[in-house]
């Protein structure tokens, strides 16, 4: 090997990092939301069709989703949890725990090949509060991850008040979004669609192995909530 080859060899592996912040346009992409019937999942469809993404809502009913979707507007559209799946390139998970397993199971063909977000978090409640849950696969992204094998699961979307999401009077959701995923492809996708509603970034937050301290955490913003009448939620400081 020539000097001249060795020095394109060494400018070719010291090429400049990806900028973490240029993210792909996701703006055509068709997002549906399992459990689209609930708080969470009524409040991002809103959110995310309000700002022209095109969505769908699932329920195990057809009907009840209908009717979300036409309470919600903006061109939700709404279907069985089964056509939510087979006609959105992501998915976005919103639904009970205690349904989660269940749910992701029945759901595994139609969701094949697609990009699925889990914003499922394992809470218990008793006299004292809320307390996280710890899956024996370790999270509910875990959980989906597992029963999900031929999907490219990702986390996000966790430590979002319901109550703010579905209030038309506020124009930007004052948060971010921590993102976890094994591919940065994948988890940059998941950054740019948080990053189109108002207000809102998407942040890398680690590994799926890292899920369960980011559902738990809502533990604790339930209590941050009761103590002070508040809807909180997080931002990232020198991001």
């Amino acid at each position: 090997m020539t000097s001249t080859d060795s020095a394109a060899t060494d400018n070719a592996q010291k090429a400049p990092a990806k900028d973490p912040w240029d993210l792909p346009d996701v703006s055509g992409l068709v997002v549906g939301v399992l459990g689209g019937t609930g708080p969470q999942g009524k409040g991002l469809a809103y959110r995310l069709a309000k700002a022209g993404q095109k969505v769908i809502i699932g329920s195990r009913a057809a009907d009840r989703a209908q009717a979300a979707a036409e309470e919600i507007g903006h061109g939700v559209e709404g279907a069985d949890n089964a056509e939510t799946a087979r006609r959105s390139d992501i998915v976005i998970v919103a639904v009970p725990w205690d349904g989660h397993g269940k749910t992701l199971e029945s759901l595994r063909e139609e969701l094949a090949g697609k990009l699925v977000v889990d914003c499922v978090n394992p809470l218990g409640f008793d006299k004292k509060g809320a307390y996280a849950l710890k899956p024996e696969e370790g999270s509910a992204a875990e959980q989906a991850a597992s029963l999900l094998p031929d999907s490219r699961v990702t986390a996000a979307f966790h430590h979002l008040s319901a109550v703010l999401l579905q209030d038309p009077e506020i124009d930007e959701i004052d948060t971010d979004v921590m993102v976890l995923g094994e591919v940065r492809a994948d988890v940059e996708i998941v950054q740019a669609l948080a990053g189109r509603i108002p207000g809102m970034r998407g942040i890398f937050a680690g590994r799926l192995r890292n899920a369960h301290q980011v559902e738990s955490l809502v533990a604790n913003l339930i209590s941050v909530n009761r103590r002070y009448k508040a809807h909180a939620g997080l931002r990232v400081t020198d991001v």
